[in-house]
């Protein structure tokens, strides 16, 4: 992507990189490091470049499902998650920068 000099680089957060949940701190504290190294990847990569932190919302886990327990069920699951945002992905342009 340097060579070429563009490109976006998406990385997967979480709500949970923005407040605190009940036992999921070690979840939680690696999705406020994305957020963070997100943000400071964004501020120094070229024009033409972009970093990205995407949050995908609830969606059914294993964690989750440990967590919640049958009420995760309710929630998107991965494959409807990916029919969603891939096209949102595929959309993402400079402007959107440092975006959260």
């Amino acid at each position: 992507m340097l060579e070429a000099g563009k490109g976006i680089v998406v990385n997967l957060s979480s709500g949970a990189g923005r407040t605190a949940f009940p036992e999921i701190g070690g979840y939680c504290a690696s999705k406020f490091a994305v957020e963070g190294m997100t943000k400071s990847l964004a501020l120094e990569l070229p024009p033409g470049m972009a970093a990205i932190a995407l949050s995908p919302g609830v969606v059914d886990t294993d964690m989750l499902r440990s967590n919640w327990g049958d009420l995760a069920a309710t929630c998107q699951s991965p494959k409807e998650w990916a029919r969603r945002a891939a096209p949102f992905i595929l959309n993402l342009r400079c402007v959107d920068n440092g975006s959260l």
